[in-house]
């Protein structure tokens, strides 16, 4: 069955990408950088043959920006749609085509395609997959797709703050087998800059 890789991603328009990271280095510097780290993570995992790369984007209009032409087949750029974070999460788990499906952010510049084969490995083994990240929050989900999502699973999750994790946890049935890939981040502080030109 088809693997369904959904990279969330955001046009990387000047003073709308990374803006806590602009403060401290300069808008112009940021989406320079944003600009980069997407050109990279989706050069390297749509040329990957083991899953199916799906761009899902926003601003809704953007679906031809340069940023992402040609990187993949233009069907499988999709609009991420209206509602908070975890509204626009859920569609990519109810419209692809059948198989199971890893969602990830386009911000994540440690991440690599051994990554994303592992979050897919432990698919194998559990019906939800995260991501964690330092922060408290996630930079993948994944799921099967045999059952539905749970019901609810982002309500009430505090986006952005160190609970988002925790509170999404909280909303998965005890039955539900939950496995946790490796842990990144993205880098949202001049501090997350340093941190990830220290390790790189």
């Amino acid at each position: 069955m088809t693997r369904h890789l959904v990279i969330f991603a955001r046009a990387p328009q000047f003073g709308r990408v990374k803006r806590r990271l602009g403060q401290a280095i300069g808008a112009a510097e940021a989406t320079r950088f944003y600009r980069a780290t997407l050109h990279k993570q989706i050069a390297a995992l749509s040329r990957d043959p083991r899953w199916k790369v799906w761009l899902f984007v926003t601003p809704d209009t953007e679906r031809r920006h340069i940023a992402w032409r040609g990187a993949v087949p233009p069907g499988r750029v999709q609009p991420q749609g209206r509602g908070d974070l975890g509204q626009r999460m859920l569609q990519p788990f109810q419209k692809l085509p059948p198989g199971p499906v890893v969602l990830v952010g386009s911000d994540i510049p440690a991440m690599t395609p051994a990554h994303i084969a592992h979050a897919f490995w432990l698919l194998a083994r559990h019906e939800l997959v995260f991501g964690p990240a330092s922060d408290g929050g996630f930079w993948l989900i994944g799921t099967q797709r045999i059952r539905p999502m749970p019901h609810g699973l982002f309500a009430g999750v505090r986006w952005s703050t160190a609970q988002a994790l925790a509170d999404t946890r909280a909303n998965i049935p005890h039955a539900v087998s939950v496995g946790l890939a490796d842990r990144l981040d993205d880098v949202d502080t001049v501090d997350d800059l340093r941190r990830h030109r220290a390790r790189a």
